[in-house]
Formats: structure tokens, C-alpha cells, sequence
């Protein structure tokens, strides 16, 4: 989960430092989101049955 953090902050400096085109920040973004997504929900599930 740190790093799909990590990677959303380099995300961000890429698209403000315009090393990115906002539409693949965009892209990018939303796929990290749904990475991120399925790291909590598999975080709960070990917990769970923990």
C-alpha cells in the first residue's frame, strides 16, 4: 500500500513538472486507485480470517 502511495506523489510531481500529459495522469491515476482498492480489500480479508 506505501507504495501505491509513493507511486500517486511521483504520479502527481510528473503531471505538475509536465513530464506527463494530464490525460495519462488521468489514466494512471485511476488505475492506481483500483490497485489500491484491491490492497484494502485484501488487507481486510487477512485480517479477517486472522
Amino acid at each position: 500500500m506505501g507504495s501505491a502511495i509513493e507511486l500517486e506523489y511521483h504520479l502527481l510531481l510528473a503531471r505538475d513538472l509536465k513530464l506527463i500529459p494530464p490525460g495519462d495522469y488521468e489514466r494512471v491515476q485511476t488505475q492506481v486507485s483500483e490497485v489500491k482498492r484491491m490492497l484494502a480489500g485484501f488487507l481486510l480479508k487477512l485480517t479477517a480470517d486472522g
